[in-house]
Order: structure tokens, then C-alpha cells, then sequence
């Protein structure tokens, strides 16, 4: 008797040394971290710089990076972050918008005149109110993290907004892509990004919209040559935390993790860089980039303007407050 239980506890003994290590064996806390980035992006060498920050420190963290898409779509990602199967996670803030559709006033057509009043709004008068947003629903923003503002690709060299009528037009599930898109009369054609590609060889659309980054080097380029620069929507990344796990942490992994990050202004220099040179580049990559004087753009105004009363109707929540506070924001800056 006394030999099986002897055997018993070097056997229970065994298995408790070759169990993973967590919290309550090593000290270790574990991080995963969650995102969708493409390899040599901006925003995969600022989760290169984070990971390192992170593992050079003193803080006993076990960090496991899965930013190449592991753990699926960004929609999965949100779930995952909510669930806490990851604890940050970076994603656009139109797919955080399906918590917090208030998001989608950053992506108002024309709302900002260029990336200075963009810059003043976001820091001065919209960053706070759409965090404390964020918060309940239980997620913690670490960091804004800009893509770039959005411009118009098509097939064929269709620079007008008119142009657009009847047009094939690939738009994501967000609210305000969907807007935009009405609001030109096109044929609103929603379909996951992943699919778009496929769409413009089988001509399923004509044409889309996006951000530098998520269009030149994404094969985009190469079925649909032909590049607007609207600027119509300036594209906003995320870097959230679940806002248990964070507030359950130390004030040192809390400042740790807020710093290893890139700061806001490193990244617009690092974003903006980027893509003037993708954009210089474009003859290389095979897309031609056209740029609308004043006139066509008042036109593109004009045209698309409708689209913040249908944006702000279907998103409802307190997007009319955000509404109001981004435009005395925008007031504020052009007083200055």
C-alpha cells in the first residue's frame, strides 16, 4: 500500500514538472498579442520594436506575437480580444466599430481638410470621449495607430465622382464605407478583403477604396491601375487591450506596454513616409496615380456630402455627440 502511494505521488510529481509553465509556476505573465499585419509594413516593424522593448525588459513577461493573421479576420480578432484568448490586439477602427459604431465619424467623408487637422482633432477632441466609448466594452486603447487616408482605385481611369454611378463598387461592412459609396450612386458591392482581388480579375467590381498600404503591394494594384487621391477618409488602427486583463496588471507592465509601443507622432512620420514613397513608386509597381485639382475635389464635396447624415442615422449611439465634437475641433483648428 505504502508503495502505490509512493508511486502515485512521483507520478503526480512528474506531471506537475512538465506542465506548461503560467502565473502560479514561474512568475511569467502571459501576452498574446493578436493582429493582421503584413510582413515589412509600418505596422509589423512597430510590433518588431514592441516585442523587443518587451523581452529586453525586466518585467517577467511570456509573450507570444500572432500578428500574421493566426488567429483569422480582424473580426475574429475582436472576439478573441473580448474572449481573452488574446490580451492586445491591433485592428482597423472600422472593424473595432462593430462594438463602438461611434468609430465610424472618424471615416465621414471629407471630414478633415488635410493631415494637420486631422492630427489636432484626433489628440485635442476625439481621442478621449471615443476611449471612454472603447472602455465600455470592455477595451482598453493602448495606442492609435494611423494607416493613412483612404483614396479610390477602379479598372479604368474614372476620376470623376460621377464616374462612379452605376459602378461595381467594393465597399467593407462598416457603415461608413457603405455610405460613401451610396452616396456616389454606385452599385455597393460588400465583400471581405481578402475576396477583392479575385472580385476585380472575375470583374465582379470595378472599384474600391483604401489606404496606401492595403493597395499597392496587396496585388490590388495590379487589377485595378488606376489610383485617386481623394483623401476622402483618413484609416485608423487600434492597438487595444482587454480592459480586465490590463487593469488586473502592475502600474509597471501598464507602463511598460503603454511605452514599448511607438509613440502617436513616430508613427504618422514612420506611416506618412511610407506611403509617399509607395505612392512615388507606383510607375515600379504598375498602377498610375492621378491627382485632382480643387475643382474636381469641391465636386467630390459636394457629391458625397449626404453621406454624414446617412452615416450618422445608421450608426446612431452617441455618434451625433462625436459628430458635434470633431467639428468644433475642426472649427478650432482653422480659427487658429
Amino acid at each position: 500500500m505504502r508503495l502505490i502511494l509512493l508511486l502515485a505521488l512521483l507520478s503526480a510529481a512528474l506531471l506537475w514538472g512538465c506542465a506548461p509553465s503560467d502565473d502560479a509556476t514561474d512568475g511569467r505573465i502571459p501576452l498574446a498579442v493578436g493582429g493582421t499585419e503584413v510582413a515589412g509594413s509600418p505596422g509589423s516593424e512597430n510590433w518588431q520594436q514592441f516585442q523587443a522593448v518587451v523581452e529586453t525588459s525586466a518585467v517577467p513577461i511570456e509573450l507570444r506575437m500572432l500578428i500574421r493573421g493566426q488567429l483569422g479576420s480582424e473580426e475574429q480578432l475582436l472576439s478573441a480580444l473580448r474572449r481573452g484568448r488574446v490580451q492586445i490586439a491591433s485592428m482597423s477602427a472600422l472593424a473595432a466599430s462593430a462594438l463602438v459604431p461611434e468609430l465610424t465619424v472618424l471615416y465621414a467623408p471629407f471630414l478633415f481638410a488635410d493631415e494637420a487637422e486631422a492630427d489636432y482633432v484626433l489628440d485635442h477632441h476625439l481621442a478621449e470621449p471615443l476611449a471612454a466609448l472603447l472602455a465600455a466594452q470592455g477595451l482598453h486603447v493602448v495606442q492609435w495607430h494611423e494607416i493613412g487616408f483612404h483614396h479610390v482605385y477602379a479598372r479604368e481611369p474614372l476620376l470623376e465622382p460621377d464616374d462612379y454611378r452605376n459602378r461595381r463598387f467594393r465597399v467593407s461592412n462598416s457603415i461608413a464605407a457603405q455610405v460613401f459609396a451610396q452616396s456616389l450612386g454606385s452599385d455597393v458591392i460588400s465583400m471581405g478583403f481578402a475576396d477583392v482581388v479575385p472580385a476585380l480579375q472575375t470583374r465582379m467590381i470595378d472599384a474600391g477604396e483604401n489606404a496606401v498600404p492595403y493597395y499597392a503591394r496587396t496585388g490590388i494594384a495590379e487589377q485595378a491601375p488606376h489610383y485617386v487621391l481623394t483623401g476622402h477618409a483618413l484609416g485608423m488602427n487600434l492597438v487595444l487591450a482587454n480592459a480586465d486583463w490590463w487593469q488586473a496588471q502592475s502600474p509597471e507592465v501598464r507602463e511598460l506596454l503603454s511605452t514599448a509601443f511607438p509613440d502617436r507622432e513616430a508613427i504618422r512620420r514612420q506611416v506618412r513616409a511610407a506611403n509617399a514613397a509607395e505612392l512615388a513608386a507606383a510607375a515600379d509597381i504598375g498602377f498610375s496615380v492621378h491627382a485632382p485639382n480643387e475643382m474636381t475635389l469641391a465636386r467630390w464635396r459636394e457629391v458625397t456630402a449626404p453621406a454624414h447624415d446617412m452615416l450618422l442615422q445608421q450608426a446612431g449611439g452617441q455618434s451625433r455627440e462625436i459628430y458635434a465634437a470633431a467639428l468644433a475641433g475642426r472649427d478650432a483648428w482653422r480659427a487658429r
